[in-house]
């Protein structure tokens, strides 16, 4: 048998360079998915993760990040790291960049403006962090009510106020409008926007709050002043919200005609004794409300020498206003049963339909509808005019409710009187006495008093509410009272501040004679609270340096 010769491998060809570089990589990957530890060795190169994989906030937020974390803002380094940033890392850095907040204090502040930071042990959130953390729990997605449910639908996403109130409100959404515009979220404000349009094409007004019971009346008409919310720029859209406005106008005015010719109210319009037409709160029912059944069942027997369907018109009309209740409807301050909305011609509803007239003429400017702008030009100058004429004190330094029952002012001094110079419909000398009187009667230590009466009702003495707050810094910083708006949102963030921080709550309404919680009403305080968490996040934004 032959020897077997030993078979040998043939002699390894030469790889070229470039080929054992590419090779190398290409094993330096592999081990890296199988052995982990192989990327240790800093192998691994840059770009081996996936593209699609989401970056680390040091990646996202780079210069930024590295101060926040060298600085030690947060005494825990993941508390940065598991903020939610409320606009994109682009954004933020701009803004960064823009302001370049000095030391720690400085750039805290800016975190909690462009985050939402989640609390340390035993931390609550501060005041504007908390706020934005309660958006998104008050938030609601677009409704298809089930059959039989009592809301209507809504095309778009909307914000609730909280606690019992769980469907969109008519003025509170202006409110709230406010935070989520200073909170960055607009896309809010413009749903919510479009819900009201709906509501108006579908009903001919915005009801009191999305439920079939309300549909019988409106609210303060605040839809004119959510549009100058709104950044939205496509002219299909801005035309279909002008005819919006033009239709909500129109359900205002619906009495004008037989107003005139029968010289007496009719709907919501109010003869004036010289014939110029003014405007007062209204429902179209006059039965007990569906809501509130039992109590004005109750109301309406005490008034036991007048027909019980004037006093659950009365009652229904106080609803339309929002102020339910208050001495502002009231023959007798301290007895409900003596309401008397619909005989009053109220100034914030005039300024509010004066604020309408404008922004209808202003938007048919715009689309160069002379004759459109014409006619409501006249119409906000008549209205002013009659305001002026029947609505404010000079003697007293007051606008006023009017009482066609008496024929002259009532004697209720509230902060109602501010709404001419929130609307801009005041006059420089009106806006100053206005000032003065507020100063000296209206604020309190907490804030700006609802009326200087004290009625066991929730929209009288020693109350105070978002939305009057708002009125009161807006309009008085509008005419260059700027100390007193200061001082007046200096004073409420304080009472709300000193509650959240002893309750960990956003509240409906509070005392601000006494700095807590508020009182009185027909059911018990509410917590959310939207109105509330909109005026305190608009008034930290304009008023930063304001401590909470």
């Amino acid at each position: 048998m032959p020897a077997r010769l030993p078979i040998c491998p043939p002699a390894p060809l030469p790889i070229p360079r470039r080929r054992r570089r590419t090779l190398a990589a290409a094993l330096t990957a592999a081990l890296a998915l199988v052995l982990p530890g192989a990327a240790a060795q800093g192998q691994t190169p840059p770009n081996a993760q996936s593209q699609h994989a989401p970056q680390s906030p040091q990646v996202l937020f780079g210069p930024l990040f590295e101060a926040v974390q060298s600085m030690r803002i947060f005494p825990d380094g993941k508390t940065f790291v598991d903020a939610v940033p409320r606009e994109d890392a682009d954004a933020i850095l701009a803004a960064w960049r823009s302001e370049r907040p000095q030391g720690a204090e400085a750039l805290r502040a800016f975190v909690r403006r462009h985050f939402d930071v989640p609390p340390g042990p035993d931390e609550r959130l501060g005041l504007r962090a908390h706020i934005a953390a309660l958006w998104p729990q008050l938030t609601r997605p677009p409704l298809t009510p089930p059959p039989g449910s009592s809301a209507l639908p809504l095309p778009a996403a909307y914000v609730v106020p909280g606690g019992r109130f769980r469907e969109p409100y008519y003025w509170d959404s202006y409110f709230t409008m406010l935070g989520l515009k200073a909170d960055g979220r607009r896309d809010l404000v413009e749903s919510m926007i479009d819900d009201f349009v709906s509501l108006i094409e579908r009903y001919g007004h915005i009801p009191n709050g999305a439920r079939t019971y309300y549909l019988s009346r409106s609210q303060p008409p605040f839809f004119a002043l959510m549009l100058d919310l709104s950044e939205q720029a496509d002219p299909a859209v801005r035309a279909r919200r002008l005819a919006a406005l033009r239709k909500e106008y129109a359900y205002w005015m619906a009495g004008e005609a037989c107003a005139k010719t029968g010289k007496k109210p009719c709907a919501r319009v109010v003869p004036m004794p010289d014939g110029s037409l003014l405007n007062r709160y209204w429902d179209d029912r006059d039965t007990p409300r569906d809501e509130s059944f039992a109590e004005d069942r109750a109301t309406a027997a005490k008034a036991s020498s007048r027909p019980a369907a004037d006093t659950y018109r009365d009652l229904r009309a106080g609803a339309e206003s929002g102020w339910d209740f208050s001495s502002r409807w009231l023959t007798d301050p301290q007895d409900l049963a003596t309401i008397r909305t619909a005989a009053i011609v109220p100034i914030d509803l005039n300024a509010l339909i004066w604020a309408m007239e404008t922004r209808i003429a202003k938007g048919c400017a715009e689309a160069a509808d002379q004759s459109c702008q014409r006619e409501f030009t006249r119409r906000a100058d008549a209205r002013k005019a009659a305001v002026d004429r029947y609505l404010w004190l000079a003697k007293e330094s007051r606008y006023a409710d009017w009482s066609r029952d008496d024929g002259k002012p009532t004697a209720v001094l509230s902060s109602a009187a501010l709404y001419p110079l929130f609307v801009g419909m005041a006059s420089p000398a009106q806006a100053k006495a206005v000032a003065a009187t507020t100063r000296g009667k209206l604020v309190a230590p907490g804030g700006l008093r609802t009326t200087g009466t004290h009625t066991g009702q929730q929209w009288d003495a020693p109350n105070g509410w978002a939305p009057l707050q708002w009125v009161a810094v807006d309009g008085l910083g509008r005419y260059d009272e700027q100390d007193l708006a200061r001082d007046i949102a200096g004073r409420w963030i304080k009472t709300v501040s000193v509650t959240y921080n002893e309750t960990g709550k956003m509240l409906e309404k509070y005392d601000v004679e006494e700095q807590r919680p508020g009182g009185g009403g027909e059911y018990p305080l509410q917590d959310g609270f939207g109105w509330t968490n909109g005026v305190t996040s608009a008034i930290l934004e304009r008023y930063p340096t304001i401590a909470p």
